[in-house]
């Protein structure tokens, strides 16, 4: 591997970006940030055309090989640099945390995107900047083209991530929830699984810099419930002074706090049955998923990736040691989360 700095290319409205960019700063592990589509952004083109991008360099200081998804960025970065580690050595407690950073992934995005393309002050704000956060010499015409151009589409686009009349209650609610549930955890504990960040604490941590850091509603209601959660936010950014010392910092697997706990139940109650349903819809080649979420039915189009992570989860829990599994299914127990590892939703190769 070269020596030479990798390369994160994304944008600032990018909650994944952000994601990637908190986990390199935390981690010590040298990187250039780049903004993508901008006239500094001579990278090759990635796997698919999403960020973030990370670039790891060749030893001629060419650039190498292009990787894409925060979550297998994250991996990779697991076993190519050894210090401040995000994976706690406990087997158990690191697939809790690989949970609840799919969890922040999969389903508190839904809440991202409902927010910014829903109320008026959201889309007008993300309308107008969002094109000139990479250019700034854009004209009145070209940001009126781009305005006119992402908000069109990016609306028109709600209802296949859930952001529907029907399912607002839904989506809202939760993350008011999440909101308490950190207010909660802050009491008595900096990060979900101690004093030192794991992968669910950047999965959430980079649905909140837009939530509670940029757009106007929900950070309105971050504001006034959580203003806590507002100041963990602008923490997590940067945790390159956060002193860690080798394998120091996690809680015990039973000592986990009780607003961790909490989360567990929330991620059962809204994130698992959308999964088990989506994975559903997509082995039936249904048309939609609906599931049962919080008292209220959600509805949406299947999305196929998602139906991807919950067999990524599978494959990590079946892998498991049965002693290990055994205290994840002891903490997951009522919860609701024991639907994600039933069999009989798995997913056949050509999804």
């Amino acid at each position: 591997m070269s020596d030479r700095p990798l390369i994160l290319a994304g944008q600032y409205g990018s909650p994944y970006t952000l994601k990637m960019r908190a986990v390199l700063r935390y981690r010590h592990i040298p990187f250039r940030w780049v903004l993508r589509d901008s006239k500094w952004d001579d990278l090759p083109a990635a796997p698919v055309p999403i960020i973030p991008v990370i670039v790891y360099p060749n030893s001629d200081g060419s650039h190498g090989e292009a990787t894409v998804d925060s979550s297998p960025q994250i991996m990779r970065l697991e076993k190519e640099y050894s210090d401040r580690s995000v994976l706690p050595a406990d087997p158990a407690l690191a697939f809790i945390d690989g949970l609840i950073e799919d969890f922040g992934d999969e389903w508190v995005t839904k809440a991202m995107y409902h927010y910014r393309w829903t109320y008026d002050a959201d889309i007008d704000k993300a309308g107008h900047l969002l094109p000139v956060s990479r250019d700034l010499q854009m004209n009145s015409d070209q940001l009126q083209k781009s305005y006119d151009f992402i908000t069109s589409r990016q609306v028109s686009r709600r209802a296949l991530v859930g952001s529907t009349e029907d399912n607002t209650p839904i989506i809202e609610s939760s993350y008011e929830r999440l909101l308490d549930i950190l207010t909660q955890l802050f009491s008595s504990h900096d990060f979900l699984l101690g004093g030192r960040p794991g992968r669910g604490d950047f999965g959430i941590y980079g649905q909140l810099t837009q939530l509670a850091k940029w757009d106007p509603t929900p950070m309105a209601v971050a504001a006034t419930r959580a203003p806590k959660v507002i100041s963990w936010v602008d923490r997590v950014d940067d945790l390159s002074w956060l002193p860690v010392e080798g394998e120091e910092g996690w809680v015990p697997f039973d000592a986990v706090p009780d607003a961790t706990a909490s989360l567990l139940y929330e991620i059962g109650q809204t994130y698992a049955p959308f999964m088990v349903a989506n994975a559903q819809a997509l082995v039936s080649d249904a048309d939609e998923v609906v599931c049962a979420v919080e008292g209220g039915t959600y509805r949406q189009a299947p999305f196929k990736y998602q139906g991807k992570c919950l067999q990524w989860l599978r494959e990590d829990y079946t892998a498991l040691e049965s002693e290990v599994k055994d205290k994840v299914d002891t903490m997951l127990e009522g919860t609701g989360c024991e639907i994600l590892f039933d069999s009989d939703t798995t997913l056949n190769e050509e999804n």
